[in-house]
Parts: structure tokens; sequence; C-alpha cells
């Protein structure tokens, strides 16, 4: 098998991965600041690294999997207010939702999910290491700043140097601050403020900066150094650049080997948001369109392309999942391990190996299932089941994805049967224009009949 080969964003190429401690993965992913629904966005970025975290551990990595949840910041604050409820009643609620909506993606939980607010004490004692390093100080507005200019190295992830960030930045004269580049760590209370947004220090009461919460909780969890650094690529500037910032300013040694990003969601080739009223959350999709559609137009985008969001896309989604499970339905599939030394195996990994490449991993899926449509082998078919269910794809049995996983109550279901009968007794009479005309009306209403061999018909959801 290649060796697997990750783009790393701090070295603009491909490398091959080498893992810090051999046969064991150390991952952080930056995840949800928690005040509202998740939106296709964010599950582009959970999938993205769902992938990562199922092909490390179908290679025999031991991975430890971090990814955290921002549940104090000023969206939340200002959002509790409006709703007149406590910040933490806000944010385990979205919490809740936002498990919900995973879980029916087919995301797997991390090995750890840590909250900002619970690691508050150690966020305080990055600052203080900071402080001590010469690169934090306290302004005369109370809060904490990190001095950018005083860390060799500020703008190695992004590419920016400091001096076009400067000449790019709007000053205010006001922020109290050395620079207008450098960024809070330790915001100062207002009296405005819920006591529930306050801690104690020795700065005074206050806050956490943003940026300050993942390398607290990156260091705790995994260690101050560690293998690889994940989220969407609007982070890479600023968020993960300040966290490279603060962590080996605490430290004094490199902090992540490599940093990998996915590419943003575009919605009808515009930029989503809430203003062009392109804004999708999860919950809105998957009110038209099964989960395991959604997961599988996700994953078939290579993770660093920008993925144009559509009903069309997705629709075209549909109907290429279901081609695969249509493979699956008269093959006598059993559960099984991948067979690695298959050669469909073997182009499966070389192509996840090489940056996650599911889009060839993908194509690799419906080669097999035309050759399992060819042979009806139930050897490949179980191979194929077990492939893309590396990928958290085809885990169901075919008719239940087919006839639409209980969206048929038993009624209609009975009629179907019913109307299907009745098509029978046409074609048996030879009344081929009635039978023609109960096909049609079937799937007018999204029904597909399916003749089989010995007079069997069966049906599927369009």
């Amino acid at each position: 098998m290649d060796s697997l080969q990750i783009y790393n964003s701090l070295t603009r190429s491909k490398e091959v991965f080498t893992p810090i401690e051999p046969g064991k993965v150390r991952m952080y992913v930056c995840g949800m600041t928690i005040y509202d629904y998740c939106h296709i966005g964010h599950a582009r970025m959970m999938m993205s690294f769902d992938v990562v975290y199922r092909w490390l551990k179908a290679t025999g990595y031991e991975v430890t999997y971090v990814r955290n949840i921002t549940d104090i910041d000023d969206k939340i604050i200002n959002r509790a207010a409006e709703n007149g409820e406590p910040i933490s009643s806000l944010t385990s609620r979205f919490t809740q939702y936002m498990h919900e909506d995973t879980c029916a993606l087919g995301i797997l939980p991390p090995d750890h999910e840590p909250r900002a607010t619970e690691y508050v004490p150690e966020m305080l004692e990055l600052i203080g290491k900071l402080e001590k390093n010469g690169l934090a100080y306290q302004s005369t507005d109370g809060d904490v700043n990190y001095s950018v200019r005083d860390f060799e190295g500020y703008g190695k992830l992004s590419g920016k140097s400091l001096d076009d960030l400067r000449a790019g930045e709007r000053v205010d004269i006001n922020t109290g601050k050395r620079d207008p580049l450098d960024f809070v760590l330790w915001k100062s209370a207002k009296p405005t403020e819920p006591e529930e947004a306050k801690w104690p220090s020795r700065w005074g009461t206050g806050r956490p900066g943003w940026h300050i919460e993942c390398s607290a909780m990156s260091s705790k969890l995994l260690g101050e150094h560690f293998d690889i650094h994940g989220g969407g690529a609007d982070l890479q500037f600023p968020h993960h650049e300040n966290e490279i910032a603060q962590s080996e300013g605490a430290s004094h040694h490199p902090f992540v080997n490599y940093w990998m990003h996915n590419g943003f969601v575009r919605v009808d080739n515009e930029k989503m948001s809430k203003s062009l009223g392109n804004f999708f959350t999860i919950r809105d999709v998957l009110k038209s369109y099964d989960a395991e559609v959604l997961r599988f137009f996700i994953i078939r985008s290579h993770y660093r392309s920008p993925l144009n969001y559509s009903d069309a896309h997705l629709d075209d989604a549909k109907n290429a999942l279901t081609r695969l499970y249509t493979a699956l339905k008269d093959v006598d599939v059993k559960d099984q391990a991948v067979d690695w030394d298959s050669e469909y195996a073997k182009r499966f990994a070389s192509a996840m190996n090489d940056d996650f490449n599911t889009p060839e991993a993908v194509a690799v899926l419906f080669e097999l299932a035309n050759e399992v449509n060819r042979t009806h082998l139930a050897e490949l078919g179980s191979q194929l089941k077990a492939l893309a269910g590396v990928l958290g794809l085809l885990e169901r049995d075919p008719r239940q994805f087919l006839q639409g996983d209980g969206a048929v109550d038993e009624g209609e279901e009975k009629w179907i049967e019913s109307q299907i009968q009745a098509r029978i007794d046409a074609k048996k009479a030879k009344n081929f224009a009635e039978a023609d005309k109960i096909r049609s009306e079937l799937l007018e209403k999204g029904i597909v009949l399916e003749d089989k061999p010995g007079g069997l018909t069966e049906w599927r959801r369009s």
C-alpha cells in the first residue's frame, strides 16, 4: 500500500505522513461556535475530517481525535441576551442539535469534545507563560493582548507578512493595543455582560479571547506538539496563525506538523451567506433529502476543493447513490472486512492515500458496482459494501434505501403493492395500455417499477 500523503497548508505541498509517535495519530479540529443550527459549511468541515479520521483508523493507526466546542463568545453572549436565557441553556441546546445533525450524517463522534468554558484555568496558565516570555501585555483598557511583532515567524501559515497586514489594517486609536495587529488573549469584563461570562484572573475579571481557547485545549489533550490540526479554510488566518503564535511562543518548539484546511461551500456558484438568502442549515436540507445523499454529495468532492451546493447537484448525488445501492440489491452480500489485496481495494487505498482523494475512491466504487451488475457475484458485492463502509456509505439494506427508508407508511405500501398487482393482471389480460398507464401514474408519484425475471416486480423511489 502506498504511503499516506497529506497536503500541508504550512509548507503548501503534499508530504508523506510520518506521525510523531509510530502507529499513533493525534488530531485536533476546530469545531463549532455553538449558538445556532449547523449549516452546510459546518457539515462540509465535519465530514472532511470524519473521512480523515475513518481512513487513519482503517489503515491501522491508533487515533486520538479532538474537536472542540466554543461555548463562550460575543455572538453567544448577544444571542442569549436576545433570547432572554442563560448562556449555558443556549449552548447546551444547540450542542444537542449539533449532535443530532452529526449522527444523522453518520459523522463519528470525536474521542474528546472539550468545551471552552471547561478549560479557562489552562488558558490563563498559557497567557501567563506568554507574558513571562515577553509576548503578552495588558493594555490600558484592561485587555491582555498578544504582541505579534515580538513573535518571529508570524504569518508563516497564511503567507501574509506583517507589513502587508499593517498596510491593510484600519487603525483604531482607541484600542489600547501597541499595534493594531495585536490580538486579544483575555477580554476585560464589561459591566453589562452577564456574570456567567466572567472569570477571575490576575489581570482582572474577564473571559478568554477566541484564539487562546484552541491552543489551551489542544495542548492539554494532545500535548504541546501533535500531528494534525484541521479546520475550514476561513480559519487559516487569523485563527490558526494566532494559534501557532500562542502555542510556539509559549513552548519555544513546533506546535503542529500537518495543517489541513477544507474548502468553502458555495451555493449556485455564489458565496453562502444569510444576506444573499442562500443560507442552508443541515436541518433545512434533510427535510428534502436523505442524510446519506447529503453525505455522499460532500464526500465525492475533494475536501480541499470548493463545494458547489444546489438542488441539481443533490439530485445527481441521489441518483448516483441509488445506482450503488441498486448494484447490491440482488446480490447475497455478506458483512465482511475489506480484502486489501484485491485490485479494486488497492486502487481505492491508493486514492485515499493521495491526500484523501475521495472522488477517485468513489470512482473505484462505481467501477466495482458495474462489475457486480455484470457478474452478480456475492464476493464482489460484499467487497463493494465493505469499501464503501470505509467512507460511511452503503451501510443500510439496499431496499430500505431504495424505498425511502421508512418514508412509506403501511397504507401507502399496500396501495403501491395493489397497483403493482393490478398492472400484473392487466399484462396477463394483454391490456398493455392499462399496464403502461399504471406504470406512468406510479412514476408521477415518484415510484419506479422494475420488472425482474420470473414475473416479479419491485419498486423504488425515483
